[in-house]
């Protein structure tokens, strides 16, 4: 038997295999500290929890429409509109199973071979996979800790070409926690303004910010990126619902909801009815305490893990301003970030995930989405490794 071709240009995601070798090595009771994957450790509010079981009781346990129920998009949209002043209408959402999902059917009904997506690196490991996978061709752009991590409009403009399709936004950035500002994106905007390309703005991490730092919705600078933009964005990150699988998009361009209604409906046809139904108070702000909590605790564990990271020999971790990961920098240490992680996790039991996963090497990702006895015991091995 012959596995697909297309198969050839799919990468297996690294940070899923280290996250399932330490679960592996966990398993067979060894001391393993993971902070490789992007999952809070707190577990779903209970208001979350409490929608899904009257759901169920109240029999909500059959098909629904592919792109979703009318309550559930109407409170995505009740939430843009009060998050971010956009408006939308009932047919300019799609909910699909997870953030990643939304991506993928994007990806699938809009790119044709050659066409380029222009992403910033480093970047989340699936956004260049997926452009692969349809036959797409991924364009990056090189950032460092000189711009935060981020893309900048003349960066974008030299990267242009006629063979451009969309460019790929990621704030808060995962791995770095990099936060595009008003005018940041603005500008990107200013650049792209005459011109067909789409804008898809991935923004999962938009409620774990810090510092008092305001998000800004990249649809929302002006009415030109309003037309352009794909917002997707879901409920794993902010409200502790990883396994829940809610993801959606939100375009004024109807076409494209109705091409990816299309797609959806041949292939995983509705979210879970539950799930929908659970989403609904997330969305419409009842566990927005909960929310809050969870994020100050991930302030607080950044604090302090970026002080004791800063404070090895040879290592510097940028501050970031959102999403619940350091990009740690270990160029000083090797140039090899797999040899780094590989070696860590087997002779201190700390996983990590390599900055090559990432499109960047001499760094690797740390999660902080765990507890502050694992985290500080965590970076003690580190700086132990380190110095052995």
């Amino acid at each position: 038997m012959k596995i697909a071709q297309r198969m050839e240009n799919l990468s297996p995601s690294v940070t899923m295999a280290i996250t399932a070798l330490g679960r592996e090595l966990k398993a067979q009771g060894k001391d393993i500290l993971s902070f490789s994957a992007g999952e809070p450790d707190f577990d779903t509010p209970e208001i979350v929890k409490n929608a899904a079981i009257k759901a169920i009781k109240d029999g909500f346990t059959k098909y629904t429409a592919v792109e979703g129920i009318t309550e559930t998009k109407q409170a995505i949209i009740n939430k843009l509109k009060k998050d971010h002043g956009l408006t939308y209408e009932l047919n300019q959402i799609v909910i699909s199973n997870g953030a990643k999902h939304s991506l993928f059917n994007l990806c699938q009904l809009l790119i044709e071979k050659g066409d380029e997506v222009i992403i910033p690196a480093p970047y989340w490991v699936t956004y260049p996979e997926q452009v692969k996978f349809s036959d797409g061709v991924p364009v990056f752009i090189d950032t460092d800790e000189s711009t935060e991590f981020k893309m900048t409009a003349k960066q974008l403009k030299a990267a242009i070409t006629p063979k451009t399709k969309a460019i790929m936004l990621n704030t808060p950035s995962n791995p770095t926690g990099a936060v595009y500002s008003k005018e940041e994106l603005i500008a990107i905007g200013k650049v792209l303004e005459g011109t067909d390309i789409l804008v898809w703005s991935d923004e999962m991490y938009e409620k774990i910010m810090y510092d008092g730092k305001e998000f800004t919705a990249a649809a929302s600078v002006s009415e030109d990126m309003y037309q352009r933009t794909i917002t997707i964005n879901g409920l794993s990150k902010a409200v502790a619902m990883t396994g829940w699988r809610f993801g959606y998009i939100a375009t004024p361009k109807v076409e494209i909801v109705k091409a990816m209604t299309k797609l959806q409906g041949q292939v995983t046809s509705n979210v879970n009815s539950i799930t929908q139904h659970a989403a609904i108070p997330a969305l419409e702000g009842d566990a927005d305490a909960d929310i809050e909590m969870m994020r100050k605790a991930f302030e607080e564990r950044r604090n302090i893990a970026v002080e004791s990271f800063n404070a090895i020999k040879g290592v510097s971790c940028f501050k970031p301003q959102g999403a619940f990961y350091l990009f740690v920098n270990i160029k000083e240490i090797t140039p090899d970030s797999m040899k780094f992680a590989a070696d860590l996790l087997e002779d201190k039991g700390v996983a990590v995930v390599p900055g090559l996963a990432f499109g960047m090497e001499g760094y690797f990702r740390f999660s902080f989405a765990t507890d502050l006895a694992s985290i500080q015991e965590g970076i003690r091995r580190i700086k132990d490794f380190i110095e052995k």
